[in-house]
């Protein structure tokens, strides 16, 4: 009997130690993303300029094309801007830009309006490819206004929100210039104030061309672009 209970201990020592085996060589258990030290800020070598001088497009410009060119009407309110779907794309947050969590207007432009701020992504991404400068995303902040958005922005005193406003013509959209994403894993970085040089000299390309009109809001920290085509 003791023998017998003695060969039931090590036989269930064995199983244990047998077990403890087999759970030591399963699938190794995954390593946590190696943590990535920017320790080498990187400058984009582009020439600096006013953005208050160049970028000065006014409200009264702006609008006139924009109600040439936009919706045919203002939104009344979230309702009424769906029903003017079939006119509009939706804007999606992609490998160049941020789509913000928008709480004041709603995430469509009409096609040349979108079709120009995927432009502006792409000359984004190149310049800052062709310069070895590590990848980044800017904002998009605000797009397509309703009449009903405007009155909410007025009341929490949005100065800049006016009754006649770009932002409900579905070609105006506004782009933060002090807050960016970055994409690269890398250990170099780029200052906010650089790679809003690199914006800013996209969108004076773009201006230059005739495609855009940007104003410089330096309160609201972004650039407010209407297309013009």
């Amino acid at each position: 009997m003791a023998l017998s209970g003695l060969s039931n201990r090590l036989l269930a020592a064995g199983l244990t130690v047998l077990t403890v085996f087999f759970l030591g060589c399963g699938s190794p258990t995954p390593q946590a993303e190696e943590e990535i030290v920017e320790d080498s800020l990187v400058w984009y070598p582009g020439r600096t300029f006013s953005y208050k001088t160049k970028f000065n497009d006014l409200q009264v410009k702006q609008h006139a094309v924009a109600s040439q060119i936009g919706l045919p009407r203002p939104p009344k309110d979230r309702a009424d801007a769906a029903s003017m779907r079939n006119q509009l794309v939706e804007i999606k947050t992609n490998e160049n830009y941020i789509v913000e969590e928008l709480t004041h207007s709603v995430p469509y432009l009409i096609p040349s309006a979108k079709k120009e701020l995927d432009a502006i992504g792409a000359e984004w991404a190149d310049i800052l490819a062709r310069n070895n400068l590590p990848h980044y995303r800017f904002y998009v902040t605000s797009v397509l206004r309703t009449q009903e958005d405007v009155k909410y922005l007025q009341r929490s005193g949005n100065i800049n929100s006016t009754t006649q406003s770009c932002h409900c013509y579905g070609t105006t959209f506004d782009l933060a210039y002090m807050r960016y994403d970055k994409v690269s894993r890398t250990h170099t970085y780029m200052h906010e104030d650089n790679l809003k040089l690199v914006l800013g000299q996209v969108l004076l390309n773009h201006q230059r061309a005739g495609k855009i009109y940007v104003k410089y809001e330096w309160k609201q920290s972004c650039f407010h672009i209407t297309v013009r085509q």
